[in-house]
């Protein structure tokens, strides 16, 4: 048996060879890259590494090293990709042809915005943060409605909750950005402290039933399950506050936010009652334009892959080779197409930034339904 140091010298030396290697191979990716330039052929190309891949494991033995084999070289493959994507993503105008950076969003007193519920609802509320008091509105009934209306030039910009600290993920709003014309443009965060209401003088020893939202429900779970009262559902928080209100009934609370209740006219009977003291729901700004801001943090796409081993990791490859820092993903399977999925990731960025441009140039290439939702 051979010494430690000697077989550890050994290593070093194929490593040294290996690393020299590598460098050769990286200067005929940029050749290959130049060419492709010229040529205007893609620079993936499926077909191409998957015969390299069967050749290159055929002439190793054992499994072990067939499947390592395999593995080192899809990431030289890729990481070779992304050395190409990067040289030639000036010449990419995608980001540029799809999108107008502007210094500040257009809001002036004509401005339309469109949001889902009643005045009283935490959209209203996030419209308010966003936007200010004085600005046009509307209201929808359905989240749907919001993103029809941006998209069909009825309202300047839509306002549609997507996420909450305690629930998650807002079911189908991804769907819809995905399947509509529309870009988000902004984003706005909203405090959701839950408060129970109900008309002046309610004596909660008496109160029999409370209606709320699904999620407002859900979020005041430990509180309610101590009072013993029916629980209804409702579409909306701030509807909730208004029927307790037009039914003018003692025995029926609301569980709502503190500004429906002063819209309604109801008291507040107990402030804080969700369970989370950290309850908050990011709401997103969709416009009809194409455009984002200079100075705008967060960029957010959406793509397709086949359920295989690896497709997901080299896509995200691509952010590390370009050091973009991710901030969220999503996963969902697709209707009617078994075995691929449907991913929505936020990075953190411009679209202005090189490194990003890069990292959606290579995503773009190799991922089926490609979509920049926004960058805000």
């Amino acid at each position: 048996m051979r010494d430690l140091l000697d077989i550890r010298k050994d290593i070093d030396r194929i490593d040294r060879k290996i690393v020299r290697l590598f460098e050769e191979r990286m200067h005929c990716s940029e050749e290959v890259a130049e060419y492709k330039k010229g040529t205007g052929k893609p620079i993936y190309d499926r077909e191409r590494e998957q015969q390299k891949i069967e050749a290159l494991t055929g002439e190793v033995g054992p499994e072990f090293l067939k499947k390592g084999t395999e593995e080192l070289f899809l990431q030289l493959m890729s990481i070779g990709r992304r050395y190409q994507y990067s040289l030639l993503s000036e010449e990419d105008s995608y980001v540029r042809k799809m999108f107008k950076e502007v210094d500040k969003l257009e809001i002036n007193r004509d401005t339309k915005v469109v949001y889902q519920g009643i005045p009283g609802a935490y959209q209203e509320q996030a419209m308010v943060q966003f936007f200010g008091e004085n600005i046009s509105h509307f209201t929808a009934d359905e989240f749907k409605d919001v993103v029809v209306a941006v998209d069909e030039g009825k309202a300047d910009y839509g306002i549609l909750p997507i996420e909450n600290t305690s629930a998650g993920t807002v079911s189908g709003i991804y769907d819809l950005l995905l399947n509509h014309d529309v870009c988000v443009v902004g984003e706005e965060t909203v405090e959701c402290n839950h408060a129970l209401v109900g008309i002046r003088g309610t004596d909660l020893s008496k109160v029999t039933k409370v209606y709320s939202h699904p999620q407002g429900l859900m979020q005041c779970k430990q509180f309610l399950d101590e009072t013993g009262w029916d629980q209804v559902r409702i579409r909306n928080t701030a509807v909730a506050a208004k029927k307790v209100a037009d039914d003018n009934d003692p025995t029926k609370v609301a569980i709502s936010s503190e500004r429906a209740a002063k819209l309604y006219g109801l008291e507040v009977l107990k402030r804080n009652v969700n369970y989370e003291g950290n309850n908050c729901t990011r709401f997103v700004v969709m416009s009809k334009k194409k455009q984002y801001r200079g100075d705008a943090g967060k960029v957010s796409i959406s793509f397709s892959l086949p359920h295989e081993t690896g497709s997901l990791y080299n896509i995200l490859a691509h952010f590390m080779f370009n050091d973009v820092s991710m901030t969220n993903i999503e996963s969902r399977p697709l209707p009617n197409r078994q075995w691929e999925y449907g991913f929505y990731i936020d990075v953190a960025g411009n679209l202005n930034e090189p490194g990003i441009r890069n990292a959606l140039t290579g995503i773009r290439a190799e991922v089926k339904d490609f979509k920049i939702l926004g960058n805000f």
